[in-house]
């Protein structure tokens, strides 16, 4: 593993030495394709677009990231900036200096070449950023594929009742919980990276509370039982049914819709942030604040929307 980290090393420090004029767009690639930008902008904006894609894009990045993190803490995944640190692999030679950075038919060809161009950029910019091995970020794009191409095949997901995304974000969450227990009890600690990140980290304050393992674990659990409370809320329904009755395609509504959840999903996630004092206590506000987005795309949004627009917003919905 010692040859395959150091191959990763010389490749960010190769990116880093070549294309450090590129440092601003391999931030802002990294920043924009975390999963709090996918639930936070992304999400909103193509549910009043195409909501079976939204549905299953919500699936993807839950299933997802919960088998990174189960992968995360049985593999023990090392970073490039701490692994230079600590390693003995360069022996009395000098190790290669990288930086952090804070970090989250026709027509069908041509949106599978955007695709790859968009996973391309992602990969580098976590390698730039020394977030990730290339072998890691590599791994990471082929298990998104296996599972996104798993779950396009499954159509439950489309017709799954309430109890049905209940008892999956609550299986998840117990089994990452269940595995984290029990390694524990055999004296694994499992929040190792959080300690060498803290330790190497050249600035503090990029290491918090917010970006452990657990956390993106509620965060995405939290999400998945929010859609699906969305979903099956009486004001959705209540909102379909206006909109439908309509029999018109409803496109200035969806505009209105996306707008009003963007500005409103900015505002709630700058004006709460969960505690940090108390880990119980930040891990389940977190939880509730993720499941909080998709309820109010789904549902809340649209019905107040409707509601407002009335009679009067007849030849907009």
């Amino acid at each position: 593993m010692d040859l395959l980290h150091s191959s990763g090393v010389s490749s960010t420090s190769y990116l880093q030495t070549h294309y450090s004029h590129s440092q601003s767009y391999f931030l802002l690639v990294s920043t924009a394709t975390d999963l709090h930008s996918t639930f936070f902008l992304l999400f909103p904006v193509w549910f009043h677009v195409q909501q079976a894609e939204a549905v299953k894009l919500v699936w993807v990045a839950v299933v997802g990231d919960w088998v990174n993190l189960m992968l995360k803490w049985l593999l023990f995944g090392e970073r490039p900036y701490w692994w230079v640190q600590e390693t003995g692999y360069y022996g009395n030679s000098s190790q290669p200096m990288i930086e952090q950075f804070p970090h989250d038919l026709c027509v069908r060809v041509s949106l599978w070449m955007l695709f790859g161009c968009v996973q391309m950029c992602v990969c580098l910019s976590r390698v730039f950023i020394a977030a990730h091995f290339p072998h890691q970020v590599i791994t990471g794009v082929i298990i998104g594929i296996l599972v996104a191409e798993s779950l396009s095949r499954a159509q439950q997901i489309f017709k799954a009742h309430l109890h049905s995304y209940l008892i999956i974000s609550l299986l998840l969450l117990s089994l990452a919980l269940l595995l984290y227990v029990c390694l524990q009890l055999v004296g694994i600690n499992l929040l190792w990276s959080v300690e060498k990140a803290r330790r190497w980290c050249h600035q503090a304050e990029w290491v918090s509370m917010d970006t452990s393992p657990l956390a993106s674990l509620f965060r995405n659990t939290g999400t998945l039982l929010g859609l699906g409370l969305g979903l099956h809320s009486p004001l959705h329904s209540l909102t379909n049914r206006a909109v439908f009755s309509k029999g018109t395609d409803g496109a200035i509504y969806r505009f209105i819709c996306s707008s009003v959840t963007l500005v409103l999903l900015q505002l709630f996630d700058s004006a709460f942030q969960p505690p940090v004092y108390s880990g119980a206590l930040f891990y389940l506000l977190s939880f509730c604040k993720s499941a909080t987005v998709p309820l109010a795309t789904v549902a809340v949004v649209p019905f107040c929307v409707t509601a407002a627009l009335g009679c009067k917003g007849e030849k907009l919905l």
